[in-house]
């Protein structure tokens, strides 16, 4: 029987073994419903990898997924859910936190989901400054881009490299394999220096 190429391995809540492991880690990031889920499954190239909740900010732990037996995707909790409690939300935000800068996790790379008609929001911005502090490399994946005129796209991706501070951009839907190609390669980029 064939195996699928990408498997889940563990959800995890703070210190574990598989932060450390030497294989390189791909992580994502990005308030609930923005896509991010449905981008891990289209990149993994396997149908509802991850789980695609109808209930935004369910999952509440960070998600090992293996690829090929050479990487893994690292699913972070979205957040900002304004149904969740104060107290909830505050547990995702720090549960993020402590893995881009407190948990000794060396992630090749960080991809940070938006919503391209929403734009860079408040705890995105605090991500990109904690990414630069950390100097953790990272990529915007301005998401949802197929809702967009091509005159408001441009516009977006504009301005969301503007509010970034001329960080990379890669504009991606999950209905077309067109920019999540670009960001794919991108991937397979960080990963093969990672192992050089």
């Amino acid at each position: 029987m064939k195996q699928p190429n990408t498997v889940f391995v563990k959800g995890i809540r703070g210190t574990d073994p598989i932060v450390l492991d030497e294989l390189p880690q791909i992580a994502f990031v990005g308030r609930s419903n923005v896509g991010k889920s449905s981008l891990i499954s289209q990149l993994a190239g396997v149908k509802g990898l991850v789980r695609v909740s109808d209930k935004p900010g369910k999952t509440t732990e960070i998600n090992y997924f293996l690829s090929r037996r050479s990487f893994y995707y690292v699913d972070l909790p979205g957040y900002g859910y304004a149904r969740l409690s104060p107290k909830e939300r505050q547990s995702i935000k720090d549960l993020i936190i402590w893995y881009v800068s407190a948990s000794q996790a060396e992630p090749r790379l960080v991809v940070l989901v938006l919503d391209s008609k929403v734009g860079i929001t408040e705890f995105d911005q605090q991500m990109i400054d904690i990414l630069r502090a950390e100097g953790h490399p990272f990529v915007l994946a301005a998401n949802k881009i197929d809702k967009l005129t091509q005159a408001d796209r441009s516009r977006a991706l504009s301005n969301i490299t503007t509010d970034a501070l001329g960080a990379e951009v890669i504009a991606t839907s999950c209905l077309t394999p067109h920019g999540t190609d670009a960001l794919a390669s991108r991937i397979a980029k960080s990963v093969a220096q990672a192992v050089e």
